[in-house]
Parts: structure tokens; sequence; C-alpha cells
């Protein structure tokens, strides 16, 4: 085995805070200082089942993120800062055009070194992606070596917050052996976490064995097993009869028969919100649109559904981020609602988050008291998302956290609502809308970031092309003996190296 060219020294003090800053406070998560990791396997249930094969460049990221599969150069903490992951530190050139990223001492889970060269490469790749990442969506970025152990990532303009959007999990690095001529990349055995994926079985289950070079040291766990069960009742009783140790996006409807002790709720940036189609069909008019959210009591469906773990939404961005409540403006310039007259629409959700069809159901109750006829299409996410990007519905129930793609509060409206957007399930494109956010994202400074975040907000929410629903909770299930589970308020970290049961 090569020499390492560095001492690990930083890359093992930094792991307590990359595997224990969103453990829940009823967990045990001090680990073992002898990094032997003893412990053995743990079984997971998955809300999601994988919708691309495993590909690093779509919503299957966060699978791979979420059991410790695969990271990048940076990585997102409680407090939504970027921290150091393969990169240990970095610092800003060209006032923010470029950015200079020094690695640390670690090793792909193929044994190969992560060099300058293979993290560049990664960052190409992914770049290059069709449809490309929400978090490079828009922005032209390119990445070079500097020697063996730096990197330059460029972008066409100056970005301030280039080492947040380095942390989704659709810019993990993965070594050369993964990336295949035809585009697609395998992230068995390649990526640089502390658990590698080792078999898939369809997109049902999936087995990972511990990596034992992680630099950030063994984890105690010797493996993972586990299961995507979009079936929220069928989660929860599989976390009851010890079937699994941990168990996410628990329906809120199985709580009480859960035992307590169990159960842990994770305030989160996450919205359940109703996305009209602006591109196609019946909420083309803007008359229509308005009719729609004038129909919508948002409440019946916090207290309705929700049962208290949701609150009426009052924006796109909720109570988690205690900075918005301050900042937002009231929409100006809304059309006026006009009658549906009968017209016909098609509302789709999915059943991974069993909240999401009884949503969709009281939604359609509302809307066809307004005078709109209803159909509901309800499937699993798995197979839905092509046909929701291809615009074939009149409006879809989503839920979505506003912090997931870069912790950011502009990016995310860039994917979601501009018309470049990788993930604009409205088809939105408003000149007006695009205008603001491409000046928010200009914004260096955090508060008139977010100044200019709301303001661009207020933009969106004027076309109706979204109506926001409730502000939610997460509800994740936790087996009795297990320790240093990750409760993470961005959804992108669940098991790390001090999980274990």
């Amino acid at each position: 085995m090569t020499p390492p060219r560095r001492r690990l020294t930083a890359g093992l003090l930094l792991a307590p805070l990359l595997t224990g800053c969103f453990a829940s406070d009823s967990d045990d998560t001090s680990t073992d200082s002898s990094g032997s990791g003893t412990g053995g396997r743990l079984s997971v249930a998955l809300a999601f089942q994988p919708a691309e094969n495993y590909s690093p460049y779509g919503l299957d990221a966060f699978i791979l993120s979420r059991l410790g599969v695969a990271e990048g150069l940076t990585h997102l903490d409680a407090n939504g800062t970027a921290v150091p992951a393969l990169a240990e530190s970095w610092s800003s050139e060209q006032g923010g055009k470029s950015w200079v990223f020094t690695l640390r001492d670690a090793r792909f889970q193929d044994g190969t070194e992560v060099t300058a060269k293979a993290v560049a490469s990664a960052l190409t790749h992914a770049v290059a992606a069709k449809p490309a990442p929400a978090a490079v969506s828009g922005v032209r970025l390119t990445a070079e070596a500097v020697g063996e152990d730096r990197v330059r990532v460029t972008t066409d303009q100056a970005d301030p917050v280039l080492p947040l959007r380095l942390t989704n999990p659709s810019l993990a690095v993965f070594s050369a052996k993964a990336y295949g001529k035809d585009g697609k990349v395998n992230p068995m055995g390649t990526a640089t976490g502390p658990f590698a994926l080792t078999k898939t079985t369809g997109d049902t289950a999936a087995a990972l064995d511990r990596f034992d070079d992680y630099w950030g040291g063994r984890a105690q766990a010797s493996g993972i097993d586990a299961k995507f069960v979009s079936d929220g009742t069928a989660r929860a009783n599989a976390l009851r009869t010890k079937d699994v140790d941990i168990a996410e996006a628990l329906p809120v409807a199985q709580v009480a028969s859960l035992d307590k002790d169990t159960v842990h709720e994770t305030n989160t940036a996450r919205n359940t919100s109703l996305y009209l189609n602006t591109r196609s069909g019946v909420f083309t008019d803007a008359g229509l649109r308005a009719a729609a959210r004038e129909a919508i009591d948002t409440s019946a469906v916090a207290k309705g559904v929700y049962e208290g773990y949701a609150e009426p939404a009052q924006g796109l961005y909720g109570p988690a981020l205690t900075w918005a409540a301050g900042k937002r403006a009231e929409p100006t310039g809304r059309a006026k609602a006009t009658d549906p007259r009968g017209r016909s629409i098609t509302v789709a959700t999915y059943n991974d988050r069993p909240e999401l069809p009884e949503t969709a159901q009281v939604l359609q109750q509302q809307l066809q008291k307004a005078g709109f006829a209803v159909k509901l299409e309800v499937r699993a996410y798995a197979r839905l998302e092509s046909d929701l990007l291809a615009a074939k519905f009149d409006a879809a129930v989503v839920s979505r956290n506003m912090m997931l793609d870069t912790g950011d509060p502009v990016t995310v409206l860039a994917g979601d609502y501009t018309c470049d957007g990788g993930y604009n399930l409205s088809f939105l494109c408003d000149k007006d809308v695009d205008r603001l956010v491409d000046a928010a994202a200009a914004e260096a400074d955090p508060a008139e970031r977010q100044d200019a975040a709301m303001k661009a907000e207020a933009a969106v929410l004027r076309t109706d092309a979204v109506i926001p629903l409730v502000h939610l909770k997460v509800v994740t299930g936790v087996g009795a003996s297990v320790k240093g589970a990750l409760l993470d308020p961005y959804e992108r970290d669940f098991v790390g190296t001090g999980t274990r049961s």
C-alpha cells in the first residue's frame, strides 16, 4: 500500500464533528476511541427507492449520503455551515471566482488515493451530467488539480457560497474506476465514506460493508442492510417488530402505537406544497392558479393530516429557519381568481411519504368545492419522478426540503423556480423571478443574501406557481438499543461512524 502523503491527525480529530453533529439528545453518541469498530450490522428502512440506479447526480445521491457511502469536499453541519470533509481547508481567490481546496489524506474504497486529479475529474463529470445536479444548475464551474493535494474550483462569476454548494451529495467524489464511457457512475466500492456499497437488489435492498480505511476512523457498525420500503405503515411495523433498527419518515398516524422512546421528531426546512404546471394545461392561466390558491385551507392539512407534526405554511422558508420570519414580504400583484367552471385537472403525488396521498385527498375536496374537477394519481416516487419532470400532470403535491441542495436559501430557488432550474416542478419561467434570484445569488454577505432570497420568494409566490401548504417535522424511528443515530434537519445524514446497535 502506498504510504499516505500527510498525517491523518486532522481527519481523526474531525470525525466526531461529522458523525455526531445531528445525533438526537437522547442517543449516546460516544465512540470507541480505539476505532476498533466491533459492532454488528445495522438494519435500516428508508422511504425512497433508488430511482436512477444509484446515480450520484439526482435524488439517489441523497441515498448514498444517508447511508454513509459517498462524500464530497465539504459537509453541511447542523448550523448550515460548510465544514471540512475530503478537503481539510480552503480559501478564495479573485474576489470569490476561484477557490482552492487543500485535501486531507484519504483513500477511495477501491484502495486508491484521493488525489487532486481524481477530485477535479469527479467534479468535471458532475458538472457535465445531464441534467446537471441541482447544486450547479445555472453555474459554470471548472475544476483543476494544483499539485497532488490541492484543487482549484473556478466559476464564471463570483460564488460566495461555493463551499456550501460543494456539500451537495450530487457533487460527491468517486475514484476513476467509477466513471464509465457512457457517462454513468458506478458507486459500488468507489466512494470514500465509512460504508462501501457491496450489493444491490434492484430497488428494494442494498448491502454495505464497513470501509476500514475511512479517513475519519472505522465505523462502529460492521455494515448496513438497507431496505427501501415505500409504505410508511410497513416501515413502522418493521421497527415495532425489531426487523429494522432505524426507520425513516414514519407516518404520524403510527406514532401513537410505537414505544415513545423509539420516536424522535426533528424540525426541518421541509415543506409540503402544491406545484402547479405553468407550462401546459389548465394552470397556464394565472387566474385559475389564483383560484386554486384561494380554494385551499392549509390549516385543514396541518391539523387533519399531520396531527400537530406540521404547521400552516407562511411561505417557502419555514420556522426551522429562524431568520426568515422577520424578513418575509407579502407578495403583491397577484392575478385575480377566475371561475374554474368545472375544468378538469390531474393532481399527482407519491405514497413514499404516507401523508401526501391524504393531503392530496383533502386538496381534491377543497378544489372540487371551488369548481374544479379533480383526478388523483398516486404512485411510488421512483415511478412518478420522470412524469413529474415531463410536465404530464396539472399539479403535484410534493414534499421538499428547502435547504437540501446546498444549505443556501438561494440555490434552491434557482433549481426549483427559474427558467433553467433542474427541478422546476412548476415549469415556471418568469423574468422577474430570474432577475431577483440572480441578484440574491450575487450577494456575499449572509444577512443581505437572506434579504434578497426573501424578495425572490415573494416574486415566486406572486405567480401562484407553487402553493406552500405546511412546514414539517420529520419523525424517525430509532430502536431502543441503537446509539448514535443521526437526526439531520437537512436530511442528508442518517448513519455515521458512531451509529451502532
